[in-house]
């Protein structure tokens, strides 16, 4: 097991197959140009094998494909089929505009759950947020996998000046569909142009709901990001993953693996481990690995000193979330 000098014991894996998405949201992917990483520096199929393969061997219970957009990554079936071979719980996060040409391999794959990212229910919001006029596409692909089975979480970011007016609207879809909304709070990238007033905090937004619903608070999972909520007689439920406002690292279990192969054991952490760089020459990763938990910061990668309020988005120090993975 993986342990770091917290004692907290990290079994969840989170691995970015690409760096490339179709859509370009701007806070996730600031410039319409943005050069991708050539496929050669990308985790190659069996590299994506091997090192899954000695995650698990260290006590990883439970893997997710991200991107960028994973389902983009032209051998993502392959990928998919070979990480379901191993003794994990296998989930997925996406976009969803492409997830209808996936489903027999999703379910083939023992996926039950996705996460699929949609920030607005409105179509020319989700069009000048995305770049692209797909909403449709993903409602509709929404719903398939809800049909077919899936347990879907939504994952909405809470963008200054469009989840004032949809919070709501994202809390009435809960009402007959088992959909399980969460609101994130901004958070600061590479590039995303970040600063703590653009930050619509899970407090006011709680607010906001509770003036128009009867709703009531649910108990949380262990490790959970989410603080999550259920308004009388609907369906599905809607929380909050409040980030910036009340962290949640006391017990995080999570590492992430970019689509180049590097470790990072925060989200926000600036160091990295070149896991691909060591195998390629034929060294064992293990020690790496051991070594990235181990110096895992107790909050937040050890860059945000007081509260985020506080915080000089010109002093951090990390990739855009593009290139990090969802």
């Amino acid at each position: 097991m993986l342990q770091d000098t917290f004692h907290r014991k990290h079994d969840y894996l989170r691995i970015s197959l690409t760096d490339s998405c179709n859509f370009r949201c701007q806070y996730c992917m600031p410039e319409e140009n943005i050069q991708c990483m050539p496929n050669r520096h990308l985790m190659q199929v069996e590299e994506i094998q091997q090192i899954a393969k000695t995650f698990v061997s260290l006590g990883v219970r439970k893997i997710r494909l991200t991107g960028g957009e994973p389902t983009v990554r032209k051998e993502f079936a392959t990928i998919l089929r070979n990480i379901s071979q191993l003794p994990v719980e296998l989930s997925l996060t996406t976009n969803a505009v492409l997830a209808h040409n996936y489903i027999e391999d999703l379910k083939a794959a023992g996926v039950r759950s996705l996460n699929i990212s949609l920030d607005t229910l409105n179509p020319e919001t989700f069009k000048k947020i995305t770049k692209r006029d797909q909403f449709q596409r993903v409602w509709d692909n929404i719903l398939l996998l809800l049909n077919e089975g899936f347990r879907i979480k939504i994952n909405a970011v809470a963008i200054e000046g469009v989840i004032e007016k949809e919070i709501l609207d994202f809390v009435a879809i809960t009402k007959d569909l088992p959909l399980h909304v969460r609101i994130i709070e901004f958070m600061p990238f590479q590039g995303n142009h970040w600063n703590s007033k653009k930050v619509v905090t899970a407090s006011q937004m709680l607010q906001w709901v509770e003036a128009q619903y009867d709703m009531v608070k649910l108990r949380d999972e262990p490790h959970a990001t989410a603080k999550k909520y259920k308004a009388i007689g609907h369906e599905g439920t809607f929380a909050f993953i409040t980030t910036m406002t009340e962290h949640f690292c006391g017990d995080c279990n999570r590492m992430r693996l970019t689509a180049d192969g590097k470790m990072k054991n925060c989200l926000f952490g600036s160091e990295e481990m070149d896991l691909l760089g060591t195998l390629r020459k034929g060294e064992d990763i293990v020690p790496l690995i051991k070594t990235s938990v181990m110096r895992k910061h107790a909050v937040m990668g050890g860059q945000f000193k007081t509260t985020y309020k506080d915080a000089d988005p010109s002093t951090l120090k990390n990739r855009s979330m593009i290139n990090i993975g969802g």
